[in-house]
């Protein structure tokens, strides 16, 4: 049980210095071309391996050119972690584009339209009725 706290603990530590990098040290200009942020970090039991999954605000050629900057700023990024948090071997890391916000915005964009239709149709069986969508 105490493996995974501390594996845990590694990853909140993780998603915290690459957030203050992403703000103040990564310098590539493609990776500030859309809003990224970090969603989730996963780390492996040995530490030595790291997925983060990000978020990015923007068209997709903007998300291509921060998904671009993100995996050239590697192993700066990788460095910086492996000193911040005073490892002796910072994890391996992998750079994955997270698409469930979007993926949300859509859903509740989808069932917006479709509560519009029923309403315009007055089909809408009593109880059923969706929130309205702002």
């Amino acid at each position: 049980m105490a493996q995974g706290r501390r594996v845990e603990r590694v990853a909140a530590l993780i998603r915290k210095e690459t957030s203050e990098l992403l703000l103040n040290g990564i310098r590539d200009e493609r990776v500030h071309q859309g809003m990224v942020s970090i969603t989730e970090v996963e780390v492996s039991g040995d530490l030595q391996h790291c997925r983060i999954f990000v978020s990015v605000f923007g068209e997709q050629a903007q998300k291509d050119e921060v998904m671009d900057g993100l995996e050239a700023a590697r192993g700066f990024i990788r460095g910086e972690l492996g000193r911040r948090l005073q490892m002796r071997r910072a994890p391996e890391i992998v750079f994955k584009l997270d698409l469930g916000i979007e993926k949300g915005t859509t859903v509740l964009h989808l069932l917006g339209e479709l509560g519009r239709e029923r309403d315009e149709r007055g089909d809408v069986p009593e109880g059923t009725e969706l929130p309205d969508n702002p």
